[in-house]
C-alpha cells in the first residue's frame, strides 16, 4: 500500500511566488528557486508548481533576491528543476501537447493542467496516450455557492463552467487523467481546514488518486483530508509561515494513525 503523501503546492505569480487567499488575493512571499533549494532539505515528497501568471511578464531581476535573466517561464522551470531533487509537477498556462512537452524537457515530473483540459477533454486523452497517464494530472478548482451546490470554474477561478466537480473528476478519469488535484476556492487561504464534504464526493467517484488541497491551517487538517478519501493531501499558505511545517505536519499525521515517509 501507497504512503500517503505530503506536498507544498507553490503559486507562481509572474516570475513570484504569491500566497493566495480566495484566488483573488495574492502577496509576493518570495523567490521559485530559493523555495526549491529550501525545501530540498525538508521531508516533503512531492512539489507542485502552478503558473497562475495573467500575462507572459516574468521578472526575478530584484538585487536582493540574486537571481538574473530569468525571464521566461522556461528559464524559470529550468532554475527550479536544476535546483529541485524531490519529484516536481509543474501546472498552469497548459493548453496542448507542446506545452507539456517543454515541460517534461525542462524538469518537470508530471503535469498538471486544468482550464485547457475542461475546454478540450480529448487533451487529456492525447496526453496520458503520449506521456502515460502516471504524469497528466488534472486540476479541479471548485467553488461551493450559497446553496451547497458546487460548480467547477476555470481561468484561475474566474470563469463558471456549469460542470459539477464529481462529474468532471470522472470524465477526467476515464479519459487517461491519473491523479486529480481537487482545490476548493472558498477555502483557500482561509485556514478553516479543507472541504471534506467535497473530498468525500470526488475521491469516492473516482479510483485514481485525489491530491486534496485548499484550507489547511493546522497539521491536524491533513489526518481529516486523508480520512475523507484523498490519497495525498497538499497546502499552500501553512509552508510558509511556519519553520519546520514538514516535520510539524508529518508528526501530526504519525500521532493520526497514519504511516507516512518521515
Amino acid at each position: 500500500m501507497l504512503k500517503p503523501r505530503l506536498i507544498p503546492v507553490l503559486l507562481l505569480q509572474n516570475g513570484h511566488l504569491v500566497r493566495s487567499e480566495l484566488f483573488n488575493i495574492h502577496q509576493i512571499i518570495g523567490n521559485p528557486v530559493h523555495e526549491a533549494e529550501r525545501f530540498n532539505h525538508w521531508g516533503v515528497d512531492e512539489l507542485i508548481y502552478l503558473d497562475i501568471s495573467r500575462s507572459d511578464e516574468y521578472d526575478l531581476r530584484r538585487d536582493d533576491q540574486k537571481v538574473r535573466h530569468l525571464n521566461t517561464i522556461t528559464r524559470i522551470q529550468e532554475a527550479v528543476s536544476r535546483t529541485c531533487f524531490i519529484p516536481l509537477t509543474w501546472g498552469g498556462r497548459i493548453r496542448t501537447l507542446d506545452d507539456m512537452a517543454s515541460a517534461f524537457a525542462h524538469g518537470a515530473d508530471k503535469v498538471a493542467v486544468n482550464s485547457q483540459a475542461l475546454r478540450t477533454p480529448e487533451l487529456i486523452a492525447q496526453a496520458s496516450i503520449r506521456f502515460g497517464k502516471q504524469a497528466i494530472v488534472v486540476s479541479i478548482d471548485v467553488l461551493r455557492h450559497g446553496d451547497g451546490r458546487w460548480e467547477v470554474f476555470i481561468d484561475c477561478g474566474r470563469t463558471p463552467t456549469g460542470r459539477d466537480p464529481v462529474d468532471w473528476a470522472i470524465e477526467a478519469e476515464r479519459l487517461g487523467a491519473g491523479e486529480i488535484l481537487l482545490q476548493s476556492i472558498n477555502r483557500d487561504g482561509t485556514g478553516d481546514g479543507y472541504d471534506l464534504d467535497l473530498i468525500r464526493a470526488v475521491a469516492g467517484a473516482v479510483r485514481i488518486p485525489l491530491i486534496a488541497c485548499s484550507g489547511v491551517g493546522r497539521y491536524e487538517d491533513y489526518a481529516d483530508g486523508l480520512r475523507s478519501g484523498a490519497a495525498a493531501v497538499a497546502a499552500a499558505n501553512i509552508w510558509h509561515f511556519k519553520e519546520m511545517a514538514d516535520r510539524g505536519g508529518k508528526r501530526a499525521l504519525v500521532r493520526a494513525g497514519f504511516n507516512v515517509r518521515i
